[in-house]
């Protein structure tokens, strides 16, 4: 029995050893996020007493179903692990190890804003204010707004990337900055106040020029974090010397195309048809365009300009025409416009914005030239349309923006450039293509630089030069998408600090290199992602890392360059490319338009328009929007399709021919909105032995929206029912036009009773003149005899 005692308490000491080292983590102590004026202790949290653990644990992994977490009351701290909350007064004990991802936070942080934009003095001061918003179901008490910043300066852009998706606290976002808090009043579920912090800059602790990463964060008193932002601190102290980078900006002054090939004429003028009204808001004052133009101006940069956005403008200045369903084809279903004042106002301000500047007229509609360089025959059936184009796109930018406009400059998609596309843009008469520095290798470029930053020029073949850019700031010009007022200030903030990281940390990269930064924002940047890429240039500029430059500066003294096959195209811009069929769709309807055009009055203008229409369906603004491009197209060819039918042969069924010759009526309708013209008419017999036609072809003029009534002559031989056919022909080449109709003539040349009547006349009278004729030769013989 002693024994087994002795085992038993051996077993059970064991067991208290054994609970002691699991536990022991456990009992450590949270860490805390230093409040003001406390030592910096730790940069992550510990985990809390064991205690509080199955509480946090089973609050915080709810199975389905169950209440969220709350940040109301929370359960007494053990002795020695931190002040005690009161209920009602704090957050739950869920945020004591800090949330794992964003979502979890109890509060979110919004960073409004943050002055300087670049710390150039040791002796200034960094002010920054926000707004913090509770997003959780409860309360948030004790809780306080502090900031933080890296130990060192990020060194390279990659880690730029790294620190902005980081969610949780790290020991690279250092310390809080003690004594420069902002004290939180309680939160209740979905309040949110405002904040305001003032921290001298010598207290930020910061090194030589570089980018650090800046935090902004609400925690407890007892160190639980309750939510945080990040964004980049650029700091250039006044007289580095870095070598400046040279940068050429690029400005898109682009949009998806609004304007029809449908159009309405009165007799005294022609309103084009737009399929929506949405140019009015974007040119109208705060519109999308408007302000793209209003922060560019005074701007050193290198304009980029759709010419079919320019047409359009000048269109609705003009006066205008709404569709009342997208793709109609009646323009009487129409209203009109209300953007016509807006339109010119704004090309008035265009005008304005680019004079002395580069201008830079891209392809009639921004063809999309991938989707087009692997169409096979349909791309190079549609060549000669986009080239007539964008003759035509130069000659409008030039005579409406009063600028001699760069007409040579191909911009793909993405950047991304293969051989094909290469091929295509050369096919176009371009000489220059914008690429990412992932499609295009400069033989010499990557070994100068050892991987930095610079974009420069690459020769393609002997005619072709590509010109890189950044794909880093394309990139995050292209998600970021912030609003232009007060409730966009926090992402415009953000995107505004992470451009200039970027450009400064590419400086840092060689500091004293001479080199290249081209930035080309996506074609539809947002007004707000423009004010902020227009504001970290200007701020880059006056610190002194960012030197202006023009694009022909950037395409100078180009290198060899070597292109990827097709096989290394990026997978998501292969996938949003145009369908074929819709460019095979589209060079077909370009061979029926030529059709359409020999029978118009006044075919110039229905084929400028057309011809128009067909590009924008060809428009590199559709990737993304692939029911809208098949919209469009659609209402294109139901466009054409419903002028060439709108000319046709009116059906009849039977005519009457009496008598060896005649004239047969066939009613030409013509529906078009002008005069018809280079058409004629011809009629075939299935008996010509009973029946044929005269004429071979009768010329036909009809006037607009009218229906004419055209004669042939014919010529009948023997009696009885003929099947006739008539059909429209183009009097140019002959082509047949439209649906033939068929119809019977009953020929009636000499009908059967009169012959018999006549013959029964000529009978008679030849009886009587015989039976004369014997009396006469009687009497004559009788006198003589007497």
């Amino acid at each position: 029995m002693a024994r087994d005692g002795r085992c038993a308490r051996a077993v059970v000491a064991t067991l208290v050893a054994l609970s002691a080292v699991l536990l022991a983590p456990m009992r450590l102590p949270a860490a805390a996020v230093p409040s003001s004026g406390a030592a910096r202790q730790s940069y992550g949290p510990a985990l809390p007493s064991y205690a509080a653990v199955l509480p946090s644990y089973a609050a915080g992994v709810p199975s389905h179903g169950a209440a969220p977490p709350s940040y109301g009351d929370s359960p007494p701290a053990p002795a020695g692990h931190g002040p005690r909350d009161r209920p009602g007064h704090g957050a739950s004990q869920d945020t004591r190890q800090g949330p794992r991802h964003r979502g979890s936070y109890a509060v979110a942080v919004r960073l409004a804003s943050l002055s300087p934009a670049v710390l150039r003095r040791p002796d200034g001061e960094l002010t920054l204010s926000g707004t913090v918003v509770n997003t959780s179901p409860h309360r948030v008490t004790g809780a306080r707004v502090g900031v933080r910043t890296g130990p060192a300066a990020l060194g390279t852009r990659s880690g730029l990337a790294l620190t902005a998706g980081r969610t949780a606290l790290a020991r690279a976002d250092g310390e809080e900055i003690p004594h420069h808090t902002h004290r939180l009043p309680s939160l209740p579920p979905g309040a949110a106040r405002d904040f305001r912090l003032r921290v001298p800059v010598a207290d930020l602790r910061l090194g030589g020029a570089g980018a650090y990463g800046l935090t902004v964060h609400v925690a407890r008193a007892d160190g639980a974090v309750l939510g945080l932002t990040r964004t980049f601190l650029p700091v250039y102290p006044d007289g580095t010397a870095f070598e400046p980078l040279r940068t050429a900006v690029l400005w898109p002054v682009t949009d998806t195309p609004h304007m029809e090939a449908l159009t309405l004429r009165t007799p005294g003028s022609v309103r084009p048809v737009f399929r929506d009204d949405a140019l009015a808001a974007a040119f109208a004052k705060g519109g999308r365009l408007r302000r793209l133009v209003e922060t560019g101006a005074r701007q050193p940069v290198t304009w980029m300009v759709d010419p079919d956005l320019v047409a359009q403008a000048r269109a609705m200045a003009d006066g205008y025409r709404v569709a009342r369903t997208p793709g109609a084809t009646d323009p009487r279903h129409t209203t009109a416009g209300r953007g016509g004042r807006a339109a010119a106002d704004w090309l008035a301000a265009l005008k304005r914005a680019v004079r002395g500047r580069d201008v830079i007229a891209l392809p009639y509609a921004d063809p999309d030239l991938a989707s087009l360089a692997r169409a096979g025959d349909g791309g190079e059936a549609l060549a000669g349309l986009l080239r007539r184009a964008s003759r035509a796109g130069k000659d409008v930018v030039d005579r409406e923006l009063h600028v001699d406009a760069r007409a040579d400059v191909a911009w793909p998609a993405g950047g991304a450039v293969d051989a094909g596309i290469a091929a295509y843009a050369e096919r176009l008469g371009l000489e220059t293509v914008l690429a990412s520095g992932d499609g295009v290798r400069r033989s010499s470029g990557a070994l100068l630089t050892a991987g930095a930053t610079d974009d420069g020029a690459a020769t393609l073949g002997a005619r072709l030069t590509a010109l890189t850019h950044d794909t880093t700031i394309a990139s995050l010009l292209a998600r970021s998408r912030p609003g232009t007022g007060a409730a966009g200030a926090p992402g415009r903030l953000a995107l505004r600090q992470r451009l200039l990281a970027e450009s400064l940390t590419a400086v840092r990269e060689l500091p004293y290199a001479p080199r290249a930064l081209v930035v080309v924002p996506p074609r539809r940047m947002s007004a707000g992602a423009a004010r902020a890429l227009a504001e970290a240039v200007s701020e880059g500029r006056k610190a002194g890392w960012l030197e202006p430059s023009r694009l022909e500066a950037a395409a100078q003294d180009p290198e060899p360059g070597q292109l990827r096959d097709a096989t290394g195209y990026p997978v998501a811009l292969r996938a949003s490319e145009l369908p074929a069929h819709t460019l095979a769709a589209v060079a077909r309807d370009e061979r029926r338009l030529r059709t359409l055009s020999k029978v118009l009055s006044d075919p110039r203008g229905t084929a400028a328009s057309a011809h128009a229409a067909m590009a924008r369906a060809l428009s590199t603004s559709w990737r993304g929007d692939p029911a809208g491009a098949r919209s469009y197209r659609r209402g294109v060819s139901r466009y054409l399709s419903a002028s060439i039918d709108s000319v046709r042969l009116v059906p009849k069924s039977t005519v009457t021919v009496a008598g060896q010759s005649a004239t047969i009526p066939v009613t030409v309708d013509n529906g078009l909105q002008q005069d018809l013209t280079g058409v004629e008419l011809r009629v075939s017999s299935s008996r010509p032995e009973r029946l044929d036609a005269v004429d071979r072809a009768v010329g036909v003029r009809a006037s607009r929206a009218v229906s004419r009534t055209v004669r042939v002559r014919v010529r009948a031989h023997a009696n009885g029912p003929v099947r006739l056919t008539a059909r429209l022909h183009t009097s140019a080449d002959g082509k047949p036009w439209g649906r033939p109709i068929t119809f019977t003539a009953e020929v009636r040349s000499v009908p059967s009773g009169a012959v018999a009547f006549v013959a029964g006349g000529v009978g008679l009278i030849a009886l009587a003149a015989t039976f004369r004729l014997r009396r006469a030769r009687a009497r004559g013989g009788g006198a003589p005899g007497a």
